[in-house]
């Protein structure tokens, strides 16, 4: 293997399967079984409006109600068309998105943090034909967004709030035949490039996302039958691809957390004996810094996995040590539903530490200069590309951007730079436009967080450029310190980055935040802190070293 290229591994079949023939094959087999379990903080009702709260299903019962949900469905909507779902976490979102499966719809999955403007956006680019939104959420009134974001929408006929979801879609007959959906149809659209801050909807299809949770699960090793505790948001891929069809493919237990917070999920983990844990790695940094961390009992927690932004080494080795667990790490795109690569619980410390694993099956995997697009020799740099039955049909309705993004020979670029060994792992190094170039020299951001998040005095932490007439750009750390009574002063990190570091490599300049803005899938978005800096938003350190 001389250049870095990744023939697919075809020993294991791609499922031609959509998203309902899944849940009714988990039904005929383990119909008694748990399917889903709802989790809300103590003392707080369901955001679903629901009365009861912590409620589960069955396998049998999930299925029932998302039949039930598809035949309501049909009664408003014709196969093809799209509904928008602007909800957090709710077991209703699930059984829309199997009833959606069932009845041929296409669900349009929305970040229940837009605001009007970015709501309209989606239903407009979209052109869904229905709105399914809860009463509230995080102190936001829904309902009212929902009437400013609406008016004038041409194909939108239907909203519906998740409260009246009892006498409404609870309350519908079943039976009947419900029509034929074949695995290559379209099943979602995810919008993605929050990061960059221009949405695009990626349109997925059921034969990748079925498929590619089936191997994800598989490579996570979750046991059959087993638990599944994650609070990851089901508007995005992770949640509602990689966790919901997971689950159903090990027969597993799903229990959904209706929001992320350290003690609910640590609770939820121990109370329900979880087999697998997920979280971005912002979540787990919050679950490790508990402050009662001891008290739970985590003793049948045998697998954490993460993703969605790069994962520090160093939280790979506390997570393993702190929880006694295997680590599993996923790299992967939303317009590749989702996991391109992932390591193994049975990979090597250094692996699991230092790399995101092999490609799943199925998949060509290839490492090109993106200037050139020539395939790079083993070990070098470059564009992370990849070819495979679970590439996305194409961003709906932008022809334009979906060719600048496959190329004809049905490669998707993922604007990820990495590297590529020669036995198949991958190691991501950031992003091409995150990449600073400092006087023509390559830097990249992901290097140096990864030394600036062993740092005892950070908890989390971004690197970006930012523009400078000397040298072009400059290095910055954004970071959120562990203790905010004890703040490292700009000249001790540059001191500790050093060390580790070459002086090109080195942040020079240095800003405080509470929190990192992240998007729905916890990638940081860059961005939205250029504008804080360029506003003079962030506290920077002085720093007499400049």
């Amino acid at each position: 293997m001389d250049l870095a290229y990744w023939p697919a591994d075809t020993s294991s079949p791609v499922l031609e399967l959509s998203t309902g023939d899944l849940l009714r094959e988990a039904a005929d087999a383990a119909g008694d079984d748990i399917a889903l379990i709802e989790v809300v903080p103590p003392g707080t009702p369901s955001l679903s409006g629901a009365t009861e709260t912590n409620r589960r299903w069955t396998y049998r019962e999930l299925l029932t109600e998302a039949e039930r949900c598809a035949h309501w469905l049909l009664a408003k909507f014709t196969p093809g068309e799209r509904i928008t779902v602007w909800a957090p976490n709710i077991p209703e979102w699930i059984i829309l998105q199997y009833g959606s499966a069932l009845a041929g719809l296409v669900v349009v999955t929305a970040n229940p943090a837009l605001r009007a403007a970015e709501l309209r956006y989606v239903l407009e680019q979209s052109r869904s034909a229905g709105l399914f939104h809860t009463a509230e959420f995080r102190g936001s009134d829904m309902t009212a967004i929902v009437r400013e974001a609406t008016p004038g929408l041409p194909e939108l006929r239907e909203t519906f709030c998740f409260a009246d979801w009892p006498d409404t879609v609870g309350t519908h007959r079943t039976g009947g035949p419900l029509l034929t959906v074949r695995a290559g149809d379209a099943a979602q659209i995810q919008y993605t490039s929050g990061t960059t801050g221009f949405p695009k909807g990626a349109l997925l299809h059921h034969r990748g996302l079925v498929t590619n949770a089936r191997f994800m699960i598989d490579r996570t090793q979750l046991p059959r039958r087993g638990t599944m505790v994650s609070a990851m948001p089901l508007f995005h891929t992770a949640g509602c691809a990689m966790g919901v069809l997971g689950s159903a493919h090990q027969r597993a237990t799903y229990v959904l957390c209706q929001l992320f917070d350290p003690t609910l999920v640590l609770t939820a983990a121990q109370d329900h004996r979880a087999d697998l844990l997920a979280g971005v790695p912002t979540m787990l940094i919050a679950m490790l810094s508990h402050p009662e961390l001891d008290r739970f009992d985590l003793s049948n927690l045998s697998r954490v996995l993460s993703g969605g932004s790069p994962v520090p080494p160093e939280l790979v080795h506390r997570v393993e040590q702190r929880f006694s667990v295997q680590f599993t790490t996923v790299y992967g795109q939303t317009e590749l539903s989702p996991v391109v690569t992932q390591t193994s619980p049975d990979d090597s410390p250094e692996d699991k530490a230092a790399t995101a694993g092999r490609p799943l099956p199925q998949l060509e995997v290839a490492v090109r200069d993106p200037i050139t697009g020539d395939t790079v020799p083993v070990g070098q740099p470059g564009e992370i590309c990849a070819r495979g039955y679970q590439t996305m049909l194409g961003y709906f309705d932008m022809p334009d951007r979906t060719a600048e993004t496959i190329d004809p020979d049905g490669w998707l670029h993922t604007g990820d730079l990495g590297v590529l060994d020669n036995r198949g792992y991958l190691r991501v190094t950031g992003r091409l436009k995150d990449m600073i170039i400092r006087g023509g020299e390559n830097i990249y951001a992901t290097e140096i967080e990864q030394v600036l998040f062993t740092h005892p005095g950070i908890r989390d932490v971004t690197v970006l450029g930012l523009p400078d007439p000397t040298w072009g750009e400059i290095v910055a750390a954004v970071f959120v310190p562990g203790q905010p009574e004890k703040v490292p002063n700009a000249a001790q990190l540059h001191d500790f980055c050093r060390t580790h570091l070459a002086p090109h490599k080195t942040p020079v300049r240095w800003f405080q935040a509470g929190e990192l803005p992240l998007t729905g899938s916890g990638k940081i978005q860059k961005f939205r802190l250029r504008d804080q800096i360029d506003r003079a938003e962030l506290q920077e350190l002085p720093n007499e070293r400049n």
